[in-house]
């Protein structure tokens, strides 16, 4: 049990995902469809997308806008090499009604206190905009660096048809790793999948109306390479964010626990992320794919899904087919087209140059939630 010494009395069971979990699992995990060349749509030639979030309500559903939905996702410019897209991320928004109509980079050209904007959330509170991303590096840098800091912004949706935002407060720094739950030194070896983690901001609100932030992050007290956890922090009556111990504590199993998120379903919480293959410690083979726990109430106890915590995987000939998986109140699950058509169940690497790669929304799927169980709706 984890004591704070916030005002809100506090006490945590953490989840402890360890290499034991993997053989629990009883049946043999779903697998995504594999995507055909006909599900796959570009919103633009020259711009690729990743990582989305919609503006939600309180409860992560999202919210009515001009006859769809608000959305937000990174992007950046179609490069030759599409993973040279991570060192010039930006937040954009998009039109969901049939599909996703691209509108505008976000925020305005060097607003952000960092050198990249990289991933978050949204939520909608009466006409107020909160938007919660992270500051990747810093503005103006010469040499990137892979310093994460979570920040958050406001703003008023426009009743001007010709707008959408009325003007952007300056960002707000939330939580601050301390070397004591989370490491504050990102830069790892610089390889994706290697860096250290302190991004992807997560609001929820607690039962009796506590305001938790949930995070990726990196365990300060561990000397594993391997030392991925979900952060978590409590905000206090002043505003501010107090960290507490991680949620979920995946040290010497996995490097990056990806986008965490919550869903309330049937009077349980469940908790998703999202993690690859590659960045599992040695001696556990897992596939790609989306993670999860249940508990009854944000402190806990957790309990891993289908007793591993996958709840789907990539397609076992497509292991690189589509990747950050969101999930949504009524169970639907976006994510985008990664690299497609590979058709190799032993690929380690993904392929080189642009030739398989999506860039883009993925069509969405639906899970099927009972108890501590899930799976993919066929």
């Amino acid at each position: 049990m984890i004591e704070s010494d916030n005002p809100h009395s506090v006490s945590f069971s953490p989840l402890e995902w360890r290499a034991s979990a993997f053989c629990r699992r009883a049946a043999r995990p779903s697998r995504a469809p594999v995507l055909d060349a006909s599900e796959i749509h570009r919103v633009l030639n020259d711009l690729d997308v990743w990582d989305a979030w919609p503006l939600a309500d309180r409860y992560g559903a999202p919210v009515a806008w001009r006859g769809g939905e608000l959305w937000f996702a990174l992007a950046a410019p179609a490069f030759d090499d599409p993973e040279a897209r991570h060192a010039h991320a930006r937040i954009h928004h998009f039109h969901r009604t049939d599909r996703f109509a691209h509108i505008a980079a976000t925020f305005p050209d060097g607003f952000t206190p960092g050198s990249r904007e990289w991933s978050g959330s949204a939520i909608l509170d009466g006409d107020e905009v909160t938007l919660y991303f992270t500051a990747a590096g810093y503005r103006d840098e010469g040499t990137i660096s892979f310093q994460q800091r979570l920040f958050a912004s406001t703003t008023r949706l426009s009743d001007d048809p010709e707008t959408i935002f009325t003007g952007w407060s300056q960002p707000r720094e939330l939580v601050k790793p301390d070397d004591i739950f989370y490491v504050s030194q990102h830069e790892g070896t610089g390889q994706i999948g290697e860096i250290k983690a302190f991004r992807d901001p997560f609001p929820w609100t607690d039962s009796d109306g506590s305001q938790y932030l949930l995070f990726t992050a990196s365990a300060a007290q561990s000397r594993d390479r391997f030392n991925g956890v979900i952060g978590c922090a409590l905000q206090g009556e002043d505003g501010a964010f107090t960290a507490l111990a991680p949620l979920v504590d995946a040290c010497g199993v996995n490097n990056e626990l990806e986008r965490p998120h919550i869903v309330e379903h049937g009077s349980q919480l469940y908790l998703f992320w999202s993690t690859q293959a590659k960045v599992f410690a040695p001696g556990i083979t897992a596939p790609t794919g989306l993670y999860g726990a249940v508990a009854e109430q944000l402190k806990g106890p957790w309990r891993l899904l289908n007793g591993d915590g996958l709840v789907f995987a990539t397609p076992e000939n497509e292991p690189f087919q589509t990747y950050s998986w969101w999930v949504l109140p009524d169970l639907s699950v976006t994510s985008f087209v990664d690299y497609w058509g590979v058709d190799d169940p032993d690929a380690e690497r993904k392929p080189a140059g642009r030739s398989h790669f999506g860039g883009t929304f993925a069509p969405f799927l639906h899970l099927r939630l009972t108890g501590d169980q899930a799976r993919l709706e066929t």
